[in-house]
């Protein structure tokens, strides 16, 4: 009974607040839920697991915009968390704000081990690196727009769900078909500007804006306007008034739509693998996204969405040293294709996709690949390395405006992109002048 009592005594022990404060918090900031959530949360308790001196606390804190906000609010208020997950629109405004972050090569080569930059891809590194190529934060979830593919849908209309989809003018035939076949929903999209005014324009090697897309200086502009952007929009305008385009929202609420097998095509970050892979109740795949043909003889390459991992300012340096060790975590070939694999992110490192191929993944999940290939099929040019643009979160709900005006016939494309033009320069201006 003795004996008993004491273990039972230990394990209360080990398991006491008092003990658990022998180990450094970190506090991570994040926006996933659901499968994604989960996915995170097991890498947190992966880490955790490893070591003893760190445990890393995960919170949800709402959508991209949100954990911005709560990022930018706690700094402000002398309490930020150590690692905050921050969309890649808001680049620019994390590299402008003055003493809120740490650049995290600094916090990776403190953790100790080695440090590599030239081993993280050169499509998803190059958008969160400094002038002299030192990375300031740590790409984590890097997605590209791939086009979704609801086989079941094509067969019930009637269309071959191996036809050519490669191009725009190709999809516009297929949605004739599916129209005519009785399909309500041919086509729905997630994140309309990311997908069909930012990567559009990547794709076609036409500038988003100038200065090199805002990587060059704060003294940009936006071409939104361009007759690519214009050309396209139309069509999509027009396949919206016939019924051929469902408009869902801002967001990824398309997403819901075509995992419940309501739509045929969906244009989405290659990240919907995790939802699509786990939900869908049909036979689906994944194609390249479609480039106009009257436009480019080949695409040029995608660009990334998704978020990256910044390191705040405002805590000791034996906190740092296990942010360091938890981001390098993350960043190991195993962690790194197990992600990949699961989720349909883009793998961060070179090593993670080729011990993914290595395993047979790709042969066994047809269509996986794409994302990655998409970006690495060519070397980026300056008008498709990225977007550093300042103000670019409310920018995007500037276009998002817009677009919807064109979806329902109320403008023209030409003439929502010109006042999206107007508004979003006002705020670039206003940008610049704060941070000269």
């Amino acid at each position: 009974m003795k004996k008993n009592f004491l273990g039972a005594l230990a394990v209360t022990t080990a398991l006491s607040p008092v003990a658990a404060m022998a180990q450094t918090e970190i506090q991570f900031w994040h926006q996933f839920t659901g499968r994604l959530g989960e996915l995170v949360d097991a890498q947190i308790e992966g880490f955790n697991a490893s070591q003893d001196e760190y445990v890393v606390v995960g919170q949800h804190k709402g959508n991209y915009s949100e954990v911005l906000n709560a990022g930018i609010a706690a700094f402000r208020a002398g309490d930020p968390p150590h690692i905050l997950q921050v969309f890649e629109v808001g680049t620019a405004t994390m590299m402008a704000a003055k003493g809120a972050v740490k650049p995290v090569h600094e916090v990776m080569e403190s953790a100790g081990g080695s440090f590599d930059q030239n081993a993280y891809i050169g499509a998803v590194k190059g958008y969160y690196t400094d002038v002299n190529g030192d990375m300031l934060s740590l790409p984590f979830n890097s997605s590209t727009p791939v086009l979704w593919v609801n086989r079941d849908a094509f067969e019930a209309a009637g269309v071959d769900p191996d036809t050519d989809l490669s191009t725009w003018e190709k999809v516009g035939e297929v949605l004739d078909q599916l129209k005519a076949g009785g399909e309500d929903c041919p086509l729905v999209t997630a994140w309309q500007s990311w997908i069909h005014l930012e990567n559009l324009s990547a794709y076609h090697d036409v500038p988003f804006a100038s200065k090199d897309n805002g990587f060059a200086g704060l003294d940009t502009e936006l071409m939104v306007n361009g007759p690519t952007q214009v050309a396209h929009l139309t069509a999509m305008g027009d396949w919206a008034k016939d019924g051929k385009f469902i408009y869902t929202g801002r967001r990824n609420e398309g997403g819901a739509n075509f995992r419940a097998g309501e739509c045929a095509l969906f244009t989405e970050s290659s990240a919907g693998y995790a939802g699509i892979s786990s939900e869908a109740e049909f036979e689906f795949d994944v194609r390249p996204l479609p480039y106009w043909e009257a436009v480019i003889s080949e695409p040029q390459n995608t660009i990334i969405g998704g978020a990256s991992l910044w390191v705040m300012e405002g805590h000791d340096a034996e906190e740092y040293k296990g942010v360091g060790e938890f981001l390098n975590y993350l960043s190991s070939s195993d962690i790194q294709a197990d992600w990949h694999q699961n989720t349909g992110y883009l793998p961060i490192t070179g090593a993670a996709g080729d011990a993914t191929r290595a395993a047979g993944f790709y042969e066994q999940n047809p269509g996986t690949d794409i994302a990655v290939i998409q970006m690495t099929a060519k070397e980026p040019t300056a008008n498709s390395k990225g977007l550093r643009l300042g103000s670019f979160d409310q920018i995007r709900g500037i276009i998002d405006e817009e677009l919807e005006a064109v979806w329902s016939g109320e403008k023209t494309a030409q003439e929502a992109m010109d006042s999206a033009k107007e508004r979003g320069d006002a705020l670039l201006r206003r940008f610049e002048s704060a941070n000269q």
